[in-house]
This record gives structure tokens, C-alpha cells and sequence, in this order.
């Protein structure tokens, strides 16, 4: 059984910065993608970004390419999620997800996931 605990949100103004983390543990950590999903209210869950096992390849939604960054230390089973420039729009619950294989960007591609961290952005 997998565990996932996602930290770092928070209230912060537009244009600020936020880093995400998210720790798994349960799976084989290196094996597996990461992905970031997030939830705004009376919307749908999104897909954010997802990282490769081994970190060869990363992909993001079009509304936060070029202001997110994904990345992961398998050493400390943790995956992250650098936020720069935020936006109102980027107010959701982000929630972190363990791929069930080494790639994965849809949400059916994930596996056990975390409960979620708000962030909140103020204009």
C-alpha cells in the first residue's frame, strides 16, 4: 500500500513563489513517475506536471509551462513542485500521485494519491 503526504502550500500574492513536496513511500520510489494534479473549486481535477522515474522527461499543462518545474530526488523519495509567478487562477488543491509505471500524465496512471495541500493565491 502506497502513502503519499504532499507540504508546502499556503496563501501567497500574485507573483509570488511556492514549493510544493511530496513524499512517497510504499513503492519502489525510483521505479515509478510522479505526477501533480490540482483541484480549484467547482472545477474538475487537473492534470499539472509529471516527472519520469529516472527524470528523463517532464510534462506540464500549458497554463503553468514556463512558470512550473517538476523535479525529484529518488534518494529522499520526494518529488517537488517549484511554483514561480503565481496566478489566481492557480488557487487549488494540488494534490501529488504515484505513477503505476515508470511514465504517466494521465490521472488514470496514478496510483495511490495524497490528500492534498491547498494554495491560495491572492490578487
Amino acid at each position: 500500500q502506497g502513502h503519499v503526504v504532499e507540504s508546502g502550500g499556503g496563501l501567497v500574492q500574485a507573483g509570488d513563489s511556492l514549493r510544493l513536496s511530496c513524499v512517497a513511500s510504499g513503492r519502489t520510489f525510483y521505479n515509478i513517475a510522479m505526477g501533480w494534479f490540482r483541484q480549484a473549486p467547482g472545477k474538475e481535477r487537473e492534470f499539472v506536471a509529471a516527472i519520469h522515474a529516472r527524470s528523463i522527461r517532464t510534462m506540464y499543462a500549458d497554463s503553468v509551462k514556463g512558470r512550473y518545474t517538476i523535479s525529484r530526488d529518488n534518494a529522499k523519495n520526494t518529488v517537488y513542485l517549484e511554483m514561480n509567478n503565481l496566478k489566481p487562477e492557480d488557487m487549488a488543491v494540488y494534490y501529488c500521485a504515484t505513477g503505476r509505471t515508470n511514465w504517466g500524465f494521465r490521472s488514470y496512471e496514478f496510483e495511490y494519491w495524497g490528500q492534498g495541500t491547498q494554495v491560495t493565491v491572492s490578487s
